[in-house]
């Protein structure tokens, strides 16, 4: 398969046993064309063994697991218990998840990382799951960075400057929705869950139902009536039971809370559980990786709803660092936290200098409906990471992304989604404002496939019955 990545240049890697592993620098050497490989081949090709079942999950035994100590209230810093089933703290807000980074501390290394497969359960110490029996997967390989070449030069990117794309859209289910709940849902089953149930603007209804299907949990799931009709249908098909809702995501979400002790399911509803964030942090430590380590993007796009993706890469930063796996000077990205006109409660609450947000009422967006979040109950974690950072929340129109989802998929081949293109129409305003330099390296979440959103038409017909008019077909569409 051939794309634009990244190139990185490594070293053999070196394993926790025998001699003291001798520090090897892997670093990104340029922005080039190049061959991104198959997964490695799974031994033993003629019988199915464990290890098939749980292809790129580290083993208990080669460093410890999990580094898991405590939960902590993202407001108050009150401590709770871990290996207990959680929701939110008794503040109302999300719950984090705390390690003993200073016993993993020069135990998990560069070279250990760069010699595991390539998956997101390559950082199990820095995830909560305890037991690798426990950790279930559909093959979370690590997803791409493919430039855009054309547009970085059409827009006048000088040289040092580029345009990356992080392809999320290549995780199971086709989202990164996948990240956070294959996370959610291994804890589940680690903690005795037998029934889970959330609301979804589309993507993570997928991902959770196909991931509780994998490994024996009920799902139930609420949507938005207007979500796309190719995401019900994945949702049912892939066991769960689905409810169309006539209102917004957070309208389906009181729906899931209403229902706790009546149907005595677990929520799962965004932030409502500890450990989404955990699972959407893998994107951080990835890209961190991708990058070299030590000289990361200037700046991070991403599109934001729930936010949890923002919170959890921002998390991974400050962990790698606690950890030593990069430098304490290592300059981290700007976040930017990209919304659109009709429903950017984030943008007015940064613009307005709060530290919580309001919800947006009759909140739209035409097609990027995973961004349509009315409310966030990590509003005030998603602003910290943004103002810490130094980066900026930002809206931009409906036109704008369709043109942005056209424009990149007809120069460059790359079928972005409505929320992946966004953050390319955000990457144009900020460059027009100034706040994005032209050396800069800018990279862009594509957090889902293109091919699950509804599409332009295309009808053009041809009768081979009659005479073929090539004039007609030479003018093209």
């Amino acid at each position: 398969m051939n794309a634009c990545v990244l190139s990185i240049q490594a070293k053999p890697a070196l394993r926790l046993r025998g001699s003291k592993p001798v520090a090897r620098r892997a670093r990104v050497a340029s922005v080039t064309r190049a061959v991104i490989s198959d997964p490695p081949p799974i031994k033993s090709a003629t019988k199915f063994t464990q290890d098939w079942a749980l292809q790129g999950v580290p083993k208990d035994d080669e460093i410890a697991g999990t580094f898991v100590t405590h939960l902590e209230c993202s407001l108050t810093g009150e401590k709770y218990e871990a290996d207990e089933l959680h929701g939110l703290a008794d503040s109302g807000k999300p719950l984090l998840v705390r390690y003993d980074f200073q016993a993993l501390k020069g135990k998990l290394t560069r070279e250990i990382l760069a010699s595991r497969p390539p998956t997101l359960w390559k950082w199990r110490e820095m995830l909560p799951v305890r037991k690798a029996e426990d950790c279930v997967t559909l093959g979370e390989w690590m997803t791409p960075i493919v430039d855009a070449p054309k547009l970085a030069a059409e827009v006048g990117l000088e040289e040092g400057g580029a345009l990356l794309v992080k392809d999320e859209g290549r995780l199971p289910t086709g989202s990164f929705k996948a990240r956070g709940l294959v996370m959610a849902v291994s804890m589940a089953k680690e903690l005795g869950v037998t029934r889970m149930a959330m609301p979804t603007n589309g993507n993570a209804g997928a991902a959770m139902s196909a991931y509780c299907s994998r490994c024996g949990i009920e799902t139930y799931i609420f949507a938005p009536e207007d979500t796309p009709d190719t995401n019900i249908r994945e949702m049912a098909l892939q066991g769960a039971n689905v409810w169309r809702v006539n209102g917004y995501i957070d309208d389906c979400g009181k729906i899931v809370g209403g229902g706790k002790e009546e149907m005595n399911w677990f929520d799962t509803s965004t932030l409502k559980e500890p450990y989404r964030i955990e699972g959407k942090k893998t994107m951080g430590l990835e890209l961190v990786e991708q990058f070299g380590w030590d000289d990361l993007p200037d700046v991070i796009m991403y599109p934001t709803g729930g936010g949890t993706g923002l919170i959890g890469m921002w998390k991974a930063f400050g962990e790698l660092k606690e950890l030593g796996l990069i430098k304490p000077d290592t300059k981290l990205p700007k976040m930017v936290a990209v919304q659109a006109t009709g429903c950017a409660p984030m943008v007015n609450a940064y613009d307005a200098g709060e530290e919580f947000a309001t919800r947006v009422d009759n909140a739209f967006t035409r097609s990027a409906m995973g961004i349509r979040v009315p409310a966030a109950v990590g509003d005030f974690l998603i602003l910290r990471a943004v103002r810490e950072s130094g980066g900026w929340a930002v809206a931009v129109t409906d036109d704008a992304i369709d043109e942005g989802q056209t424009e990149f998929a007809k120069k460059e081949g790359f079928l972005l989604c409505p929320e992946g293109a966004a953050t390319y129409a955000a990457f144009k305003k900020g460059l027009a404002d100034g706040k994005i330099k032209k050396t800069d390296r800018v990279l862009l979440f594509n957090c889902a496939t293109g091919l699950k959103y509804p599409m332009p038409p295309s009808n053009n017909d041809i009768d081979r019955h009659q005479p073929i008019d090539y004039g007609v077909i030479a003018k093209g569409i």
